[in-house]
């Protein structure tokens, strides 16, 4: 999928390019024909008022000419007069078909294609001037545009194919990056959710087995009922994951406290933290009040503090602080004391089932509860990352004061 992907993106890439390159130079082309016509007619309809260019005295010659030729013609078609720039006129037969060509036309202007000639003829009741001009040089000038047009054409198509299999590259990696991190996160819930169906099965086969022991029922059982609630924990947050993809309904947004939204989930995890031997610090500054869904942060505040709960050094202190930054945002910090976080983990810990530590699992994290935070922070317009500070990780999460409903459709 993704190699056909990129053949369509340079194949419309390229499709453009020479829809446009293929527009530029015929205009080039035929705007540069119809200018070396319009001064070739120009040069003959100024040499019929002065056949033999004459200049007045202190007059300078302006421009090139081209070689050309006129006869003055009788009305019974003789020739009285004869002249010319460039060319030698003795030959009378070979005029004399020339003005014929000529004087079977009744355009004032036309070209003699097997003589390379251009003619102009001015017909008068009394007289007959015809005006002939050499366009082998318009023509040659004409053939090497052309000829220089095609090499150039050729030239940047063979430039752009390589940029759009740069761009292409460039473009697809995210497309890229997502389709491989779905793979990853298919066979990661897939082995998630085997684990304990296969706890489950192997009890549940012991319970029914003819020889099993039946004072080992309620252990069975327990653990049966343990799995059974992992399993179904895992679920909710795979579930609470695609709720979180599939973006904030508009009739689940409005006016947030979010002082007061952070206020209550600390004192609702004080009981555990305080449990675990764990000190708790708040600073909370009042009346930070946002647009957003209150249920959807207040879900970021409980995984940052379960996160720190979680993970804090034994007797470490976990503080939380909330604060302005300037009038259009505000920044949330949950810092625990603890193991740092490597600065090449920063990122990764924001991956669906990405585990830092292989503990996790027995403390009943997934690694799901880092990446729903995300969705829902960058859902408001935010973001979220972490800091180390002395033997401290702070979660950040900034997010903007906006106060109107419509900057959130999407």
């Amino acid at each position: 999928m993704i190699r056909r992907l990129k053949i369509k993106f340079v194949c419309v890439n390229m499709a453009i390019v020479v829809v446009m390159l293929g527009a530029i130079f015929a205009a080039i082309f035929f705007t540069t024909q119809r200018n070396l016509e319009r001064e070739g007619v120009e040069f003959l309809r100024q040499a019929a008022a002065n056949p033999m260019q004459l200049l007045l005295p202190g007059e300078r010659q302006e421009s090139a000419q081209s070689p050309y030729f006129f006869l003055d013609v009788a009305p019974d078609g003789e020739i009285l007069a004869v002249g010319s720039n460039s060319y030698n006129l003795e030959n009378r037969g070979a005029l004399g078909q020339i003005l014929a060509l000529a004087d079977s036309s009744s355009d004032q202007v036309g070209i003699l294609e097997d003589y390379n000639l251009r003619f102009y003829q001015i017909r008068t009741p009394t007289s007959h001037r015809i005006l002939f001009a050499d366009i082998s040089s318009e023509r040659h000038a004409m053939d090497s545009l052309a000829q220089g047009c095609l090499l150039a054409g050729a030239a940047s198509l063979l430039i752009f194919f390589f940029i759009s299999l740069g761009l292409a590259q460039w473009a697809v990696r995210p497309v890229e990056e997502a389709w491989r991190r779905q793979k990853q996160f298919v066979a990661d819930a897939s082995h998630e959710l085997k684990t304990p169906l296969t706890v489950i099965l192997a009890n549940a086969q012991m319970i029914r087995d003819s020889g099993y022991d039946p004072t080992q029922l309620p252990q069975r059982m327990e653990r049966i009922s343990q799995e059974s609630g992992a399993m179904r924990t895992l679920v909710e947050k795979l579930l609470d994951l695609a709720r979180a993809d599939s973006g904030i309904p508009p009739r689940m947004r409005g006016k947030v406290d979010l002082s007061q939204l952070v206020n209550d989930r600390i004192m609702a995890f004080e009981p555990l933290l305080f449990e675990n031997g764990h000190m708790l610090g708040s600073t909370v500054e009042e009346g930070i009040t946002l647009w957003g869904s209150g249920s959807h942060l207040s879900q970021v505040v409980e995984i940052l503090l379960d996160n720190a709960n979680k993970y804090a050094a034994p007797n470490g202190a976990v503080t939380v602080e909330l604060r302005r930054l300037g009038r259009r945002s505000c920044l949330l910090t949950v810092a625990s004391q603890g193991n740092l976080i490597p600065p090449q983990l920063r990122r990764k810990i924001f991956h669906r089932f990405f585990r830092g530590e292989e503990s996790r699992p027995a403390q009943g994290s997934y690694g799901l509860g880092l990446p729903i935070a995300q969705q829902a922070v960058r859902e408001h317009g935010g973001k979220i990352w972490v800091e180390t500070v002395a033997d401290t990780n702070l979660f950040c999460v900034k997010l903007p004061l906006r106060q109107s409903a419509g900057w959130f459709q999407h």
